[in-house]
């Protein structure tokens, strides 16, 4: 595993001893923490704005007009200060340290899965081999979290919400890793940045989606997975506010409660990049070709741009246009989801576990067999 590479590009300019290795090390995890947690900070406020505007128009209204100005932008931002502002509340009878630790474990598993999400092909938290399978095991662990504040809240609304998405998470985890090694049989590695870069070139038509026909059902089963495991409609069963309150987060208030939320989008968010690499190109568009040959045709340098001898040989417009096709990607796929959820009723419990073991893990693992058989014979 590699830190960030931008720090390290940073720091090769100092003398070897003027910076000792634990410094270097320091800095580079003060930086990424400090990077993390302002995205992650931004794209809740983001994501719930948006989610607003969404619902507002499927529904025939605007959603908020008036903070802040232009279509309400602010309106998150206020959000975020009321419940800074609110009062902590523990329930009588509740596990304190648990129902304390609950939330931060949460946010805390969400954060250490995003430490593998890529955000420029040379800008990154950490280059981890096993990438998206380090994703799919830190996320898992934001259950216990859930679990954790049902069990603590000492509310039998809780409880219910809690049991239900340990349920749910143990019927989805499986169709939607399964559904990962179509995609992963193609590309031939599990990480990320490795994954984007086997599919530049050729204006787009190098994604993986296009390489093998299997790979458009493993990408609506992975979506699907994907819903059920950021706990989204129609599979939002462990909140379902028409039958369990608020389910697990029911006796959560403030900044505590807000923590939930911002495990979710950041949820959706991280998920949609998975998505967006093994199965859309990752960093890869017409757009970021356009750069990439501007730069060999300008520099006369062999190969792609990825290949260069160090981050800062390769020009800022390709960096801030890889990252931001991968970022567009990323909201469009955080976009299907909330259109989803505004679109489709809750189904049932019984129909969420009928569904995961019952048709979405048979269907996954045939996709997959079937991968493997046109990647055998047929490339």
């Amino acid at each position: 595993m590699q830190h960030g590479n931008l720090v390290h590009e940073l720091l090769s300019g100092v003398a070897p001893e003027a910076v000792p290795e634990w410094a270097t090390i320091l800095v580079t995890a003060v930086i990424g923490v400090s990077v993390l947690v302002g995205l992650v900070s931004v794209l809740a406020m983001f994501s719930v704005w948006l989610e607003r505007k969404v619902s507002g128009h499927i529904q025939c209204r605007y959603g908020p007009m008036y903070v802040g100005g232009w279509h309400g932008w602010a309106q998150s931002l206020a959000d975020g200060v009321k419940l800074l502002m609110k009062e902590d509340m523990i329930p009588l009878g509740a596990d304190r340290v648990l129902f304390v630790l609950a939330p931060a474990l949460v946010l805390g598993s969400i954060f250490g899965a995003m430490a593998a999400m890529p955000l420029a092909p040379g800008f990154y938290f950490a280059d981890i081999n096993l990438g998206v399978f380090f994703i799919l095991g830190m996320s898992a662990l934001t259950t216990i979290g859930v679990i954790m504040s049902g069990w603590a809240s000492n509310s039998k609304w809780s409880l219910y919400g809690a049991m239900r998405e340990a349920a749910q998470v143990v019927a989805y985890e499986i169709p939607l890793g399964i559904s990962l090694l179509a995609p992963l049989m193609v590309a031939g590695t599990f990480n990320l940045l490795e994954a984007s870069e086997a599919q530049s070139g050729w204006f787009g038509m190098k994604w993986f989606v296009f390489q093998n026909p299997f790979l458009i059902p493993a990408a609506v089963l992975f979506f699907v997975a994907a819903l059920a495991e950021t706990k989204r409609a129609p599979f939002d069963l462990p909140e379902a506010e028409s039958e369990l309150v608020a389910g697990f987060m029911t006796e959560y208030s403030g900044i505590r409660w807000s923590f939930f939320f911002m495990e979710e989008y950041a949820a959706m968010f991280l998920m949609s990049i998975v998505g967006a690499v093994f199965f859309f190109g990752g960093f890869e568009s017409p757009f970021t070709s356009l750069a990439e040959w501007a730069f060999v045709a300008e520099s006369g340098a062999d190969g792609v741009v990825t290949e260069a001898a160090g981050i800062f040989e390769l020009p800022l417009l390709y960096h801030v246009t890889a990252g931001t096709v991968l970022a567009a990607k990323a909201l469009f796929g955080v976009f299907l989801m909330m259109w989803v959820r505004w679109t489709l009723p809750r189904v049932r419990i019984d129909q969420v576990m009928t569904m995961g073991y019952k048709y979405l893990t048979p269907l996954a693992l045939v996709v997959v067999l079937a991968t493997g058989f046109w990647e055998l014979i047929l490339s």
